[in-house]
């Protein structure tokens, strides 16, 4: 593999970052604070046919932080020197900012300077998660930006020769049997960047290739994340917006550029969820990390960010990785990846597709380990416990021969050798992995939004309800330990969608008042215990499909 080829699959994460020493800079930092909810209780996700509790400008009067909890922070960040920059009780942060002397004296840590394996520029880094004092702990689930290394990846891939077999996401929309006459309009579907650009002339020429309107598109800058073009993951932004844009060219589109480290990604998903000047209905997001690479309260911060996204009825979709069932870790054990293994996540797996017209002719799991060319992520989560909702879905035992949250639940193309056709950075190219399916079932859901006249908020028990009869249910293939079978499995969950079917299915149930009942998962903040390790089984050779060719 080249080494062109080499970076854009692999791109490092904080414990591959080598230490140089102890940091000595004295530039002031700023600190999210993460604050429970009020009461310490949790908000309800809005599950079909279920409206929200509370619309978002409402949100923070029963489920923001409480008053006495900031200002017991304060007191303490008063006493460490430390400046409060801003509080949003609504999405429970308050910003600090203090030297780094006054950081680690406040918090317990010991910042180091580290430095990637591809080189760049030193950065901050902890090596042992912040701790609290009794007088605070209570109030703050976690303490975020105190490191600044990445904590995830995009998960997207380019094929190593060009593919002979290749989509516009139109042609997979029609595939798919995304509803007709339908286009997302009234929705706005934002998506969350850790890194990237991008660029409106090459979004306009491509909407306008297609035959499209150009959406509108909105840059939101979180935490001082911009959007710069000019490096390889161009590639997932303009991934991201041309597929949302071609399946549902009449929504907008919010993009939340934010830092690629704990704090930027939360600050991100949190801003989108309780963003009421761009009010989305949906988020789509495209990055992540092995779940195990995560502490233990960035962890539970993100999963509080997520909640609260679903508690106001947005629907998140996530991309569950491209490095089969290791999740690109090196031990051959099992690993999901997170957020996409997140109760409140709908994670998106990915399948190699070959159609004629608008008739699928096969489709399996993506699977092209053999090739070091990647494969669907999936497997089960070791820190969230078996959701209500995918109790009789037979998930397996996963790490340690814990049996917990299974993931994807759904699926779509994800081969970069049966990839999307899109445009990035002025040149036409082919482009594939599980950070494409993200967005093609935000733009779903947004064309689904938009027919049932409400938010689709959690899809999980509705979905799980349905059932595979709204499912391409793919039955061949594994991702090197788990296998495709009839029903769920951990390769590509219920299937790919069958649209028509599945709205006609959710208009069905809002019709009738419902028959899927709120269903929370359990344990929704708190990492699970596994329990009784077992050896992990030997990868099974990857079944390779068979490629008719799809009709141009």
């Amino acid at each position: 593999m080249s080494t062109t080829a080499a970076r854009r699959h692999h791109w490092p994460l904080a414990n591959e970052a080598r230490y140089l020493g102890p940091h000595e800079g004295t530039e002031p930092m700023d600190v999210t604070i993460v604050m429970r909810h009020r009461g310490g209780r949790h908000p309800e996700p809005a599950t079909w046919p279920h409206q929200p509790a509370l619309p978002r400008a409402d949100f923070g009067t029963q489920w923001g932080a409480d008053p006495a909890d900031a200002d017991v922070i304060r007191k303490f960040a008063s006493e460490h020197g430390l400046t409060e920059i801003s509080c949003a009780l609504n999405r429970r942060v308050m910003h600090l900012r203090g030297t780094p002397q006054q950081l680690q004296q406040a918090f317990g840590v010991a910042f180091g300077s580290y430095q990637m394996p591809d080189g760049g520029p030193a950065m901050i880094g902890c090596h042992l998660p912040p701790s609290l004092p009794s007088t605070i702990s209570p109030s703050v689930i976690a303490v975020l930006g105190l490191d600044k290394r990445p904590i995830a990846r995009p998960h997207f891939r380019r094929a190593a020769t060009p593919p002979a077999t290749t989509y516009t996401p139109v042609q997979l929309g029609s595939l798919y049997q995304f509803p007709a006459n339908l286009d997302g309009t009234g929705q706005t579907v934002a998506v969350i960047e850790l890194g990237g650009g991008f660029t409106q002339t090459d979004f306009t020429s491509y909407m306008q290739s297609l035959g499209l309107k150009v959406p509108a598109v909105n840059v939101v800058s979180v935490q001082g994340g911009t959007s710069q073009p000019g490096g390889d993951a161009d590639g997932e932004v303009m991934l991201d917006v041309e597929v949302i844009g071609a399946l549902a060219p009449g929504a907008a589109i919010a993009l939340y550029f934010a830092p690629n480290t704990d704090q930027g990604f939360y600050e991100a998903i949190s801003q989108a969820a309780h963003d009421a000047a761009n009010h989305p209905s949906v988020i789509s997001i495209s990055w992540g990390g092995p779940e195990d690479n995560w502490s233990a309260s960035s962890l539970s911060a993100m999963q509080s960010a997520l909640q609260d996204a679903a508690a106001m009825g947005v629907t998140v979709t996530v991309a569950c990785g491209d490095s089969g069932y290791t999740d690109g870790e090196s031990d051959n054990n099992p690993h999901v990846d997170f957020p996409a293994s997140s109760p409140y996540a709908l994670a998106c797996g990915g399948t190699t597709l070959h159609g004629a017209g608008t008739a699928i002719t096969s489709e399996v799991v993506w699977n092209d380990l053999s090739t070091n060319e990647g494969a669907t992520g999936g497997g089960v989560s070791a820190s969230f416990a078996l959701p209500t909702w995918q109790q009789s879905s037979k998930v397996p035992a996963g790490a340690n021969g814990y049996v917990g949250r299974g993931l994807p639940d759904v699926a779509g193309d994800a081969d970069p050798n049966t990839g999307y056709q899109v445009l990035v950075d002025g040149q036409s190219q082919v482009i594939g992995g599980t950070s494409a399916v993200a967005p093609l079932w935000a733009a779903l859901i947004a064309r689904f939004n938009q027919q049932l006249g409400q938010s689709v908020g959690d899809p999980h028990a509705a979905l799980y309800g349905i059932g595979e009869s709204a499912f391409n249910d793919i039955t061949q293939g594994n991702n090197g330990k788990f296998n495709a079978t009839a029903g769920w499995d951990a390769c590509t969950g219920l299937g790919t969608p069958k649209g028509q079917t599945l709205l006609d299915a959710l208009a069905a149930l809002k019709g009738g008042g419902g028959t899927t009942a709120p269903s929370p998962p359990t344990n929704p903040t708190s990492p699970s215990k596994p329990t009784k390790p077992t050896k992990p089984k030997k990868p099974t050779k990857p079944t390779k499909p068979s490629k008719p060719k799809p009709s141009k």
